[in-house]
């Protein structure tokens, strides 16, 4: 049986544009764009992931406000569980800094597809597209 990851990622909108993140250029999903975000740490509330991880991968800070969205995706190796979760950044976007990816750009929804999505994130991208 493969394991299960418990995975949560932001959701943050400024001026009708979401931020979107890409990551480096190591492991299997080199080069592939998410929405920022990593592993829930074992006793984690969800908001509380999600506010660590941005801090430790951007160095802002942001405000959890709702679970937007949840999905399972089965990897090669393993499956994650993805919970995502609108926030609201309070730094300065320009404080934003690449502590684990290579680029990152502000999309707005006629653009999102003009990036290669990790896979697990698609249905979400999807779900913006509809709703924004």
């Amino acid at each position: 049986m493969k394991k299960l990851i418990k995975v949560v990622a932001a959701i943050i909108e400024k001026d009708d544009k979401i931020l979107s993140m890409q990551r480096n250029n190591k492991g299997f999903l080199k080069n592939k764009w998410e929405f920022p975000g990593g592993k829930i740490e074992k006793g984690e509330e969800i908001s509380e992931a999600i506010i660590r991880e941005i801090k430790e991968e951007l160095d802002v800070e942001i405000k959890a406000k709702n679970i937007v969205h949840k999905t399972n995706y089965e990897y090669p190796s393993f499956n994650i569980e993805l919970t995502f979760v609108e926030c609201e950044l309070i730094d300065n976007e320009k404080n934003i800094k690449l502590n684990v990816h290579k680029n990152l750009k502000w999309l707005n929804k006629y653009n999102l597809k003009e990036v290669d999505w990790a896979p697990a994130d698609v249905e979400m991208v999807d779900k913006l597209i509809k709703i924004k």
